[in-house]
């Protein structure tokens, strides 16, 4: 795991700083602070920070192909990479280290930009292909689901691209504004929609696409997306349920053995739910290794997991370690929080997430594998569930018993069963609509399109109108088969595309695991189970109101029946008491004050000042004051650490530095 920054002069030749080179990895040393590498020409600068997790003695970045034409620096892990070396060297392919970051060179060399196709990994990679036939070709490319981040931005006739935003921004040329109608898509989907980010400018290069530069000319292209079998195909034909659940295992169990691969010690999150214990069992199950797991505690016991979490450390008998989130850590780290995500977020639930990679770190674990994945491609959220039950309502929308079924969807929740008819009111919204290529997401993007209402004056008059929901189905209408996939598939594609990609394995995933130098490994994101998922039939999937029962059915005699049959309680954190107890913390209170508020100019005042008041009395906030609280002082800690005083703490230095020269 490292993280990667690079400048590339599009017209005219220019010597690339070295000095700036080195200020953008500072900035992003956290994501690889064992040692650095910088490659430069005439033409560009690459620079790598290294997490040295294979090949530790000479996998140092910059790494060239035999005759230094071809060179690469690469954030991630090919997990393939021992299956792919021995077809490369019977082509003829000479390898100077064992590293899975040469692999891809020479795999480059042998496919061109084909060779995406041939990775089983988590990547975001750039290659510097200065060889006479191709002109002088700079190829990047993003894993399939958009694991490892890679962004980028052109001023003044420079292409300047990082692992994080933030080396971006460390360019002269480069100026950090917020973008209004990146502000309205969080304000709605918790996220942007792809290729946009929150900065003017700044654009991401999409999961599952490449980028290609060649005579000055940017292109970017799509070479994987997710796709389902259209609705009424007989794919219950195919495999019975069993061989469904037993092909799921087997690709599992291959999928968590080769993230073990690894020259330093690999550990694992255990939540006390399905997913992270399917993982942490068949790594028990199927392998050798000594295991450390983590996880997170709260002092709230309405958040509190910690009993499945013990009942699975005993099952399993791994060397458990935990911490404990209070309100006082939440609103403690946020501001940190904020300047790893780089994006207004609107729930606190990434925070304790920060934590626990701090932990792990302490412990002196680079590598985790987690559960990841196993909710959107396996059907195990409320939205899926929720988008099922309403359209069985919609047959019959005056009857009084289908309604009542909501209250199964939050056993989590106290005191639900006594609001069913708010429940009722508010799933019914939309209900016979069930045409909309946004049925199963509508009721809740309206519900988070809401909180705009707290976006000042001038912000409203400069989004003119703007609709970020009609945006969203206007590229569904577009989707050459998204209208032929079953209601479920549709679900699952919205779900994956915006939520998971965008927000789950950024904010919440990376950017909070590499805070503290630590890798992920996501044995459900494997594109082999990703692609097999996809064909399972969707009542393997939810099989009435029973989530991810092909998983649960696989992980028979495996996991606990008890681990199997609890109700899924999704993963939350506390927000309201961990800002604004008293005394609020100062940073909050400067933040959200009148003045801060004006003065950026994306809120409201009286407004916000409303909404201040009521959550310092004594009554719990609603959903939708807490995400509005949490909303609106993510954008003004974002504005204060990036647009205003950015980048307002000390750049760590590089060391050691390797360099690499190119012809002048």
């Amino acid at each position: 795991m490292c993280g990667i920054v690079g400048i590339y002069n599009l017209t005219q030749p220019h010597p690339i700083d070295q000095s700036l080179l080195e200020r953008m990895l500072g900035l992003i040393r956290h994501r690889g602070p064992d040692e650095f590498g910088i490659y430069r020409d005439a033409r560009i600068g690459l620079g790598s920070a290294r997490l040295s997790i294979i090949d530790l003695n000479t996998g140092s970045q910059p790494i060239a192909n035999e005759d230094k034409t071809v060179w690469i620096v690469f954030n991630g892990e090919i997990f393939n990479y021992m299956e792919l070396r021995p077809e490369l060297v019977a082509q003829g392919h000479r390898f100077t280290t064992t590293s899975d970051t040469e692999v891809i060179v020479h795999l480059y060399e042998e496919y061109g930009p084909r060779c995406v196709h041939h990775l089983n990994g988590q990547f975001a990679f750039a290659i510097w292909d200065r060889r006479p036939e191709t002109g002088g070709t700079l190829f990047m490319a993003r894993d399939r689901v958009g694991i490892r981040p890679l962004f980028y931005t052109i001023a003044d006739g420079i292409l300047i691209f990082g692992s994080e935003i933030k080396a971006i921004l460390a360019h002269p040329a480069v100026s950090a504004r917020l973008d209004l109608i990146s502000l309205a898509q969080v304000f709605t989907f918790w996220t942007t929609l792809p290729p946009r980010t929150i900065f003017e400018g700044v654009v991401e290069v999409p999961p599952g696409h490449t980028l290609t530069v060649r005579d000055g000319q940017i292109s970017v292209e799509c070479y994987w997306d997710l796709s389902f079998p259209p609705d009424g195909q007989d794919s219950d034909a195919l495999l019975s349920d069993d061989e469904y659940a037993e092909g799921l295992r087997d690709l599992l169990v291959d999928a968590t053995q080769i993230r073990l691969r690894a020259d330093v010690p690999v550990g694992a999150y255990l939540s006390g739910g399905l997913d992270s214990s399917t993982i942490t069992a068949l790594i028990r199950h199927h392998t050798n290794n000594y295991l450390k797991t983590f996880s997170i505690v709260f002092a709230d016991p309405a958040f509190d997991e910690r009993e499945h979490q013990d009942r699975m450390v005993e099952f399993l008998g791994t060397d458990h370690r935990r911490v404990e989130c209070t309100d006082a850590d939440v609103g403690r780290v946020f501001p940190d929080v904020i300047w790893h995500t780089e994006w207004p977020i609107l729930r606190t639930s990434p925070a304790p997430m920060f934590l626990l990679s701090q932990l792990v770190q302490q412990n002196d674990i680079k590598v985790v594998l987690t559960g990841e994945g196993a909710d959107e491609f396996l059907g195990g959220y409320n939205i899926f569930k929720e988008a099922k039950l309403r359209r069985f309502w919609a047959r019959d929308p005056e009857s009084a018993m289908r309604p009542m079924l909501l209250k199964r969807l939050y056993p989590y929740v106290q005191g639900l069963g006594k609001r069913s008819s708010y429940l009722e009111a508010f799933f019914r919204k939309g209900l016979t609509e069930t045409d909309r290529l946004d049925y199963s997401h509508a009721i809740r993007w309206a519900n988070t399109a809401s909180l705009r209402r707290f976006f000042a004056p001038e912000v409203q008059a400069a989004l003119d109108g703007y609709d970020p929901v009609a945006e969203a189905v206007a590229e569904l209408q577009w989707h050459p088969a998204f209208k032929q996939w079953a209601p479920l598939a549709q679900a699952q594609y919205i779900e994956i595309s915006i939520f998971m990609s965008e927000y789950l394995l950024s904010s919440q995933g990376d950017r909070m695991l590499m805070a503290h130098s630590v890798e992920g490994r996501f044995p459900f994101l494997d594109h082999r189970i990703i692609e097999f998922a996809s064909h399972i039939p969707p009542r393997l999937k939810i099989h009435g109101l029973n989530e991810k029962y092909v998983l649960k059915r696989a992980m028979r005699g495996i996991l606990p029946d008890s681990i199997c049959t609890r109700p899924k309680r999704p993963y939350r954190a506390p927000i309201q008491r961990c800002f604004l107890s008293q005394p609020p913390l100062a940073y909050v209170q400067e933040l959200l004050s009148p003045e801060a508020i004006r003065a950026a100019g994306y809120f409201h005042p009286l407004a916000v000042a409303r909404l201040v008041k009521k959550a310092q009395g004594a009554h719990p906030l609603g959903e939708r004051d807490n995400m509005a609280l949490v909303g609106i002082l993510s954008t003004q800690l974002l504005h204060h650490q990036f647009v205003e005083d950015f980048p307002g703490r000390p750049i760590p230095s590089i060391a050691p530095l390797k360099l690499c020269l190119g012809p002048t």
